[in-house]
């Protein structure tokens, strides 16, 4: 079906020191004899990355075996980053100067938050709530505020704008942190939904700092609309977050950039980033993302194809699944089903549904740390007869059969 990129072939990444392999996230669970491992938890792919990313780095590494001290090259990864944008969402970033190599994007959330804040001082986050997000603001001593996303007749996740408002007054809010699309739910919000976010931020002051990574994942017919685009105001108080990692499966390269066309908010940031060294460039994932954003639009464009067919096929199985709730998301590659209904009708806890997917090899994750009460998280990013094998293995071992 997807003839020009390898998308098929599943590699065992067992003693490669992948998180995503060498661990299960489900206490006391294991995995039964006679199954093989389905890992499908961490936001990683089970793909190799794309071809002009190896050959970029390559490159690099022939070009001269010294690795020592060096700078952002004058040209090469500006000009990636101002294309890619450009022509993946319509943003004509115009200067060089308003992007900033991060060590990732959660280095630069946190920078955001260090910049802006005192410990002790609340940072307000949606909920369903990226773990990520929530092991960023508790290590920088914060306090996390939270508004929930509600969801509409359709089982659609929105925004509760007079809930946000509310809990910025109340708690005298600095910093929002804002997931676009949005981790776990997989939505893509609307420029009319972002505009009012963003109005009610500057209302009161508050900075947002906008995590924009799964941007380059859409999985429907709905298209990212950068937070910085909806309005003048948005580029004066928002510090957008990107990386190559999600789409590239670059995650273990340590790399991402922000862009922030406020001046005074740029500086500071800089400024504060400067005290830690945390974002000094690595080299090899500054060609990466140069490989990734000027060789690998199309295979982006066929990689998404994929894991739609996977969302697809698990989400028409899911949706016969008795007491389970599930919606098709917009973005990401993760799915992220309710299973509150099927534990009180067979009498089952969601750690027992989550020890008997481990059991049958498919190692989900845990949705209560992201907010979910009685979510899995579920990983959808792997070749395709995978993905089936390992709802296939669900249907038959924990909705038909008795256990």
């Amino acid at each position: 079906m997807f003839k020009k990129y390898d998308f098929e072939t599943y590699t065992d990444r067992t003693g490669l020191d992948s998180a995503k392999w060498e661990n299960i996230p489900i206490p006391d669970a294991q995995v039964s004899e006679g199954f093989s491992k389905i890992p499908m938890w961490v936001a990683d792919m089970d793909f190799a990355t794309a071809p002009s990313v190896i050959a970029s780095m390559l490159r690099r590494i022939t070009a001269s075996p010294a690795f020592g001290y060096y700078g952002l090259p004058a040209t090469g990864y500006f000009d990636a980053i101002r294309s890619w944008q450009l022509e993946r969402n319509g943003v004509d970033i115009g200067s060089d100067e308003y992007i900033s190599y991060e060590n990732s994007v959660l280095g630069g959330v946190a920078n955001i938050i260090n910049t802006y804040t005192e410990p002790g001082d609340p940072i307000l986050l949606q909920s369903p709530t990226y773990i990520g997000f929530t092991g960023t603001v508790n290590n920088a001593k914060r306090t996390i505020v939270l508004t929930d996303l509600k969801q509409d007749e359709n089982g659609t996740y929105r925004m509760d704008y007079e809930d946000m408002e509310k809990k910025i007054v109340e708690n005298n809010i600095k910093v929002a942190i804002f997931c676009s699309p949005h981790n776990p739910t997989g939505r893509v919000w609307e420029k009319e939904e972002i505009a009012k976010y963003v109005e009610i931020c500057a209302k009161h002051n508050v900075i947002i700092a906008a995590d924009e990574i799964w941007s380059d994942f859409i999985v429907g017919d709905k298209k990212h609309i950068p937070t910085q685009s909806v309005s003048e105001t948005a580029k004066q108080i928002v510090a957008a977050m990107y990386a190559p990692s999600k789409t590239f499966n670059l995650a273990g390269m340590v790399g991402a950039y922000s862009i922030i066309y406020n001046d005074e908010m740029r500086k500071k940031a800089k400024e504060h980033a400067a005290t830690t060294h945390y974002n000094s460039p690595n080299l090899l994932s500054v060609y990466a993302l140069i490989g990734a954003y000027t060789g690998g639009g199309e295979w982006v464009d066929e990689l998404r194809k994929v894991i739609s067919a996977n969302m697809d096929y698990a989400y028409e199985m899911m949706k016969t699944w008795d007491g389970v709730t599930v919606q098709r998301p917009q973005g990401t590659y993760m799915m992220f089903p309710d299973f509150t209904e099927f534990c009180k009708k067979r009498g089952k806890t969601l750690d027992d549904v989550l020890k008997r997917c481990v059991s049958v090899g498919v190692i989900c994750q845990d949705g209560r740390p992201f907010h979910g009460e009685c979510h899995i998280r579920f990983n959808m990013a792997l070749p395709t007869a995978k993905a089936k094998e390992a709802f296939d293995r669900l249907d038959r071992y924990l909705i038909k059969e008795e256990w």
